[in-house]
């Protein structure tokens, strides 16, 4: 059976990287090779105010703040930034990779997240900067569950589209439990994941897109005998593929 105690502990990390979606705005143009660098340091050495100085004074009081709450939950968080050829005029995306671990009730829980993050950028200041293609876990199990996510990164508005969370081996008895839920950009942190048993292997969800553009973002959970596994995905919505 999964530890039900576990998984009273585990809401602040599902949630963890839900708040990188939102977009934040300073002043910008072109991306400079050197500031990759020195944003990607700032954050492995915990320079918050590196952080501070480099976004506008009517939201870096909220960036600091986070950013030390990520250092709280995963203190020896590791992050990897690289810039990506873009197609987007005047818009640079840089591919950012986060990993790391916490100890909850003396286990080990793993953070794994990667993204695209959508920028511009002149002088060392964000201009603009929105996540596209997240894919974040946060996992205890010591990757002994054998589980496939298949999630769209993108899909066209109004349409029809499968979410399937697979356990790749046979189940026989054991029991476990999980749910997905969507989540609105600016109300995700009044929601919560409810569990429920899941008498197949996996959670298997068809759904329908939103009719106009934007980021439709997906959390959920598998509770298994062998770990806990949280989850969270970002799929764009857009006019055209």
């Amino acid at each position: 059976m999964f530890n039900l105690k576990l998984i009273e502990n585990i809401g602040v990390p599902l949630y963890l990287f839900i708040y990188l979606i939102i977009p934040y705005s300073a002043r910008s143009q072109t991306l400079k090779v050197d500031f990759i660098r020195n944003l990607e340091n700032s954050l492995n050495k915990r320079d918050i105010e590196f952080i501070r100085k480099n976004f506008r004074n009517d939201k870096n009081k909220n960036i600091p703040k986070q950013f030390s709450k990520l250092i709280n939950d995963f203190p020896d968080s590791k992050w990897q930034i690289k810039r990506l050829k873009s197609s987007i005029p005047d818009k640079d995306i840089l591919r950012i990779k986060v990993s790391g671990k916490k100890v909850i009730n003396g286990e080990i829980h793993i953070l794994e997240s990667d993204f695209n993050y959508l920028v511009s950028i002149a002088n060392g200041k964000i201009d603009e900067g929105i996540i596209k293609n997240l894919f974040t876990t946060i996992r205890n199990d010591d990757k002994k569950v054998d589980i496939s996510f298949k999630i769209p990164d993108k899909v066209l508005t109004g349409s029809k589209y499968d979410i399937d969370i697979i356990l790749n081996k046979p189940l026989e008895d054991v029991i476990i439990a999980g749910s997905i839920k969507p989540h609105e950009v600016n109300s995700f942190f009044e929601q919560e994941i409810l569990l429920e048993p899941l008498a197949t292997g996996g959670i298997f969800k068809m759904t329908r897109a939103p009719s106009k553009p934007g980021i439709q973002i997906w959390s959920g959970i598998i509770a298994h005998p062998k770990g806990i596994i949280t989850f969270t995905k970002s799929i764009d919505i857009v006019d055209e593929i």
